[in-house]
This record gives structure tokens, sequence and C-alpha cells, in this order.
């Protein structure tokens, strides 16, 4: 791994691991955050990973099957996952491309995302 590669950080809040991606992705970036968010799932025992994807304007298809994979380990590990900040240009790419994804629910907003998290957690 390159010395200067950025870390995209991750937060927790209560039960939660709030992620922001903030920087361009690129493959190598995108395995990388998989590993992480799924090594501070097991490290902080979290039930709940919200990923913000508004600054994204674009995705591959490996892009997207890396967050789909996500969502499916994570859940495997107890832990839902919603994708919030979603731009109507990423969500025609995704369907263009065929891409479904599985376990992962989606929001418009932080809000609205957490609320999607709280109300899994306490059911």
């Amino acid at each position: 791994m390159l010395v200067n590669e950025r870390k995209i950080p991750i937060i927790k809040i209560r039960d939660f691991l709030i992620v922001s991606i903030q920087v361009d992705m690129h493959d190598r970036l995108a395995l990388q955050l998989q590993t992480q968010i799924l090594e501070e799932i097991a490290r902080t025992h979290a039930r709940g990973v919200l990923i913000d994807i508004s600054t994204l304007e674009m995705v591959d298809s490996f892009i997207g099957r890396v967050l789909s994979g996500m969502a499916s380990m994570a859940s495997i590990m107890d832990a839902a996952v919603v994708i919030v900040g979603m731009q109507p240009a990423v969500a025609i790419t995704l369907v263009e491309l065929g891409l479904e994804m599985p376990g992962v629910e989606t929001a418009l907003n932080m809000e609205l995302g957490m609320e999607m998290l709280e109300k899994r957690v306490n059911t």
C-alpha cells in the first residue's frame, strides 16, 4: 500500500458506523474501504453502517459490486447498510448496468438513513 494513499474516515456514533466518501472512488480505494468497514464492524460490534455517497458523481460496475458485496458481508456480521445521497446519474448507471444491490437500503439523506438504521436495530 502506498504511504500517501487516502483512507476514508469511519466514525462510530452509538451502534452505527458513519462513512462519508469525499473523494473520487477508484478500485483500490473501494476494496480498502470494504476491508476497513468490515474490520470496524468486527472491532466495534456496530449494528449498522451509513455510507454517504452524495459527492460521488459516477460509479462503474466494479464500485457498484463492491458496495453490494460490502452490504452482504456486513449483513452476515449482523450489521445493516444504508447508502444515502445517491445522485441521479449514479442511480441511472447502476440500473443501466443491471446491478442489483440486495440487502442495501437507500435513503435520500443522512437523517433518513439514520432513522432507517435505528428502526432496524430496535426491531
